[in-house]
């Protein structure tokens, strides 16, 4: 009974700073792409440190671009930030798992149009560039990304 009881807390539990969420399965075949070969990519990334400012720094470009600002107001973005993070160490070979939902459930009812995603692909190409991650290694992320667009918009 008590292992039940931690079993059943664990799986509640919320990262510090984050908001609950409705619970689901966490798998990595939620992360919407299966992840490259090797760590060239990870490397060329800079690693877990290169990712985390990319992430941020997508983020931050988003949270502050009046095309898709709004798209972000009152979401969690200390649960988005992780959850990205996850994802792109994940796809990248990094040997993260991804604890996020799947690409359909995560932007349920956002209402996200082609031009929002563009826009958002645009600041992930700046924080990209600002990294100094060479053209061909952010040519492959976008390439395993982009197939996610028909999981993200609906409409």
């Amino acid at each position: 009974m008590a292992l039940l009881i931690l079993i059943a807390a664990a799986a509640l539990a919320v990262p510090l700073g984050e908001e609950p969420v409705h619970p689901y399965v966490a798998s990595n075949a939620n992360a919407g792409a299966t992840p490259f070969a090797g760590d060239t990519l990870w490397r060329a990334f800079h690693t877990r440190a290169g990712v985390d400012r990319i992430v941020d720094g997508m983020v931050d470009r988003s949270v502050a671009d009046p095309r898709i600002g709004d798209i972000f107001r009152n979401q969690d973005l200390v649960r988005l930030r992780r959850t990205l993070k996850e994802q792109f160490c994940y796809i990248l070979g990094g040997g993260c798992d991804y604890t996020g939902r799947t690409m359909k459930a995560a932007h349920k009812d956002l209402g996200l149009q082609t031009a929002d995603l563009g826009a958002l692909i645009e600041n992930l190409q700046a924080a990209m560039r600002a990294e100094g991650v060479p053209f061909t290694a952010q040519n492959r992320l976008l390439a395993k990304l982009a197939p996610m667009k028909r999981e993200a918009i609906e409409r």
